[in-house]
């Protein structure tokens, strides 16, 4: 075999890898669904339709009529019910339980299919290592997700019955990082081959540069991300539904109102929805160009692959915002942009696992 050969010439996966790719590709797909769920929550306002936080007899529904009742009843004891949903029948009730509940019940799930396969691939001998402690933290980081989530519900059974936007973008960003540690190693496993190899005794440059403006990308996603958290969270989608345009102008009355100037990055509407859409934009087109950079460096076809994934979900997600926003934020589409969001995420993860330089 020859030298360039035997550079290029990929790995048999072991078995024990193949497997835990897969466990961690799934529960990956399972935090990526979680997400989902709770957009449909969030944009249902349902997330404030149970009242208590039973991390283990919570997960077993209402059984009969006098169950329903009570938890109705405790439900009419809050803000929400007496100042937004007063004269509400326990028919609707009904409706935006169910969506909380199966909102914590996949995350029960999510728990129990990441920790039974653990316990069997430890008592095996193949978690070990750097591996195992990564597999804690992602365990304890997970249970902090849901009481997280508790943390966010509390801050709207008050007289104000709006949960905090600081604590639903915390609960967004934390399931994330869960989402986004878990996909990186299950590529890690999964396509190990992927990457640019040896040229001439060095590594490739264009890796090296590639690799270097991914991190930034990254971080500039992120921050996007949140801060269509805090629109989310202020329910800021509902107004200014034109775009480029806000009221007629580019920056729009009252982007400064706040004092200290900070608070309007956070709390202020049209702050918060000014610079979601404007961030969004200067993402995509980062995005964009980076993807087209890449590609014209004759990428292996690993990096190829992920790098048109990215291209093409850099232009449906921008695509997907302007739709939600100039139609008002339907369940629908607001839901499928926040999906859009995860997807473009796990894209760029991807690129950037195959711009990794191995030998």
């Amino acid at each position: 075999m020859s030298a360039t050969a035997s550079l290029t010439a990929p790995n048999p996966i072991p078995a024990p890898d193949r497997l835990i790719g897969a466990w961690l590709a799934l529960s990956a797909a399972m935090v990526f669904v979680m997400v989902v769920i709770g957009g449909v929550t969030r944009l249902t306002e349902s997330g404030l339709s149970i009242v208590e936080w039973q991390p283990l007899m919570g997960a077993l529904p209402p059984l009969n009529q006098a169950h329903w009742q009570e938890l109705f009843d405790k439900y009419r004891q809050y803000p929400e019910y007496q100042k937004v949903n007063a004269g509400m029948t326990l028919a609707d009730f009904k409706g935006i339980f169910w969506l909380e509940y199966i909102h914590r019940l996949w995350g029960r799930l999510i728990g129990l299919v990441f920790a039974l396969p653990a316990l069997v691939f430890f008592l095996k001998g193949w978690l070990r290592g750097k591996l195992l402690g990564q597999v804690a933290v992602l365990f304890v980081l997970g249970g902090a997700q849901g009481a997280l989530g508790w943390f966010m519900v509390k801050s709207g059974l008050v007289n104000d019955p709006r949960v905090s936007p600081y604590r639903l973008t915390a609960h967004l960003l934390l399931a994330l990082a869960v989402f986004g540690w878990l996909l990186w190693l299950a590529l890690a496993r999964l396509r190990p081959n992927d990457g640019w190899t040896a040229i001439d005794g060095g590594f490739s440059n264009d890796a090296r540069r590639l690799r270097a403006l991914a991190h930034p990308l990254a971080l500039l996603l992120v921050v996007t991300i949140a801060s269509g958290g805090f629109v989310a969270g202020l329910d800021a989608g509902l107004t200014y539904n034109t775009f480029p345009l806000m009221d007629g102008r580019f920056v729009p009355e009252g982007y400064a109102t706040l004092s200290p100037f900070w608070h309007n990055l956070f709390e202020n509407i049209p702050a918060v929805q000014f610079n979601h859409r404007w961030l969004a934009v200067t993402t995509a087109v980062s995005l964009i160009a980076f993807a087209l950079y890449a590609r014209s460096k004759a990428p292996p076809r690993a990096a190829k692959q992920a790098t048109g994934a990215l291209l093409a979900m850099a232009v449906i997600q921008p695509t997907l915002g302007i739709a939600t926003l100039i139609t008002a934020v339907p369940v629908s589409l607001g839901a499928l942009h926040q999906a859009a969001a995860v997807v473009l995420l796990a894209c760029l993860l991807w690129t950037m696992r195959t711009l990794k330089l191995r030998d």
